[in-house]
């Protein structure tokens, strides 16, 4: 009857408007979608720190030749984009931007989502360069001014890492931690995410984006080259390394802006998949993404002229 129904509503709001109901509905509505991803990067962290407190304090050595001229290079003391700079470069600066971008233009799910990617983007670079490099083990450019070895070691045979005499250990070490260039693949990792979300952000593909909206989007992208070509000014890796660092790098950051944002050719590419509205969610550990609207030129200026497309890539 009408009247239980309303007396049942009635009395079904006081419990939703509640403390527990709200902590419920919250839940549901911001933090179940990306539950895997939270509980992914509490797998990944932990597990990256352990190994480098116990299992990779030492890489696997390759075996070497003293006239290998490969790796005899000289080894520069001073870098010219030291790991500290690495960090600010790649790390803090795109977050800072990311973290303006989200202040001028706050929407808490955008926010949200932006943040999470571009932390996933760094953290599962870092842990997959780490794992391959210590198990490659191969010899950096440097390898033998950091390895000092004993006179009389033979030039012409294989040797081992005991042949060396350097005593610092993390020189000595980090000298086998040639592949793939780490510096590379962070770079284009934490730089790379900002480059596809500005291109995202622009509209880029849009047929009046306009050049100076080009030129910022992929200023990151050179940032990233020029911090992988200074590993080949130091010396410390060979142009596979910094190709290959680059390359994985490059392609994490965009598999991580891929899985929140619509492909470059969508009219609604500035704004992440909405996974608040998504309906059919079926696990806690599943993402729903809203269905791509994939268009040419012509849904770009559709866009335009309804006024939502550019709206939406500048405001």
């Amino acid at each position: 009857m009408p009247g239980s129904e309303s007396h049942t509503d009635s009395r079904r709001r006081p419990s939703d408007d509640s403390f527990t109901g709200t902590v419920i509905r919250i839940w549901r509505e911001k933090c179940q979608p990306y539950a895997a991803d939270y509980i992914g990067l509490a797998i990944i962290v932990p597990i990256w720190i352990c190994l480098q407190l116990f299992i990779f304090t030492e890489p696997f050595h390759r075996m070497f030749a003293l006239d290998d001229r490969r790796i005899q290079y000289p080894h520069a003391e001073i870098e010219h984009v030291p790991v500290t700079w690495l960090l600010i470069y790649a790390g803090l600066f795109p977050f800072i931007i990311l973290l303006i971008w989200s202040f001028a233009f706050f929407k808490p799910h955008k926010t949200h989502v932006t943040l999470l990617g571009f932390g996933i983007s760094l953290l599962v670079t870092l842990f997959v360069t780490d794992v391959i490099k210590n198990a490659v083990g191969r010899p950096r450019p440097d390898l033998i001014a950091r390895c000092q070895p004993k006179p009389g070691t033979p030039e012409h045979e294989l040797i081992a890492y005991l042949a060396c005499t350097n005593p610092n250990h993390h020189v000595l070490h980090d000298g086998w931690r040639s592949f793939p260039s780490g510096h590379s693949s962070f770079a284009f990792s934490g730089l790379g995410y900002l480059s596809f979300f500005l291109l995202s952000q622009f509209s880029i593909l849009h047929p009046r984006a306009g050049l100076y909206r080009t030129l910022v989007a992929f200023s990151p992208f050179l940032g990233a080259a020029l911090i992988a070509i200074s590993r080949l000014e130091d010396y410390r890796h060979d142009v596979f390394d910094v190709v290959v660092g680059s390359v994985l790098g490059l392609s994490i950051s965009f598999g991580v802006w891929r899985r929140w944002f619509p492909a470059l050719s969508s009219r609604t590419c500035a704004e992440p998949y909405d996974a608040i509205e998504a309906e059919g969610t079926s696990s806690m550990f599943e993402r729903i993404r809203d269905e791509e609207e994939m268009v040419g030129a012509d849904g770009f200026e559709m866009a335009s002229r309804e006024g939502g497309y550019l709206g939406t890539a500048v405001r």
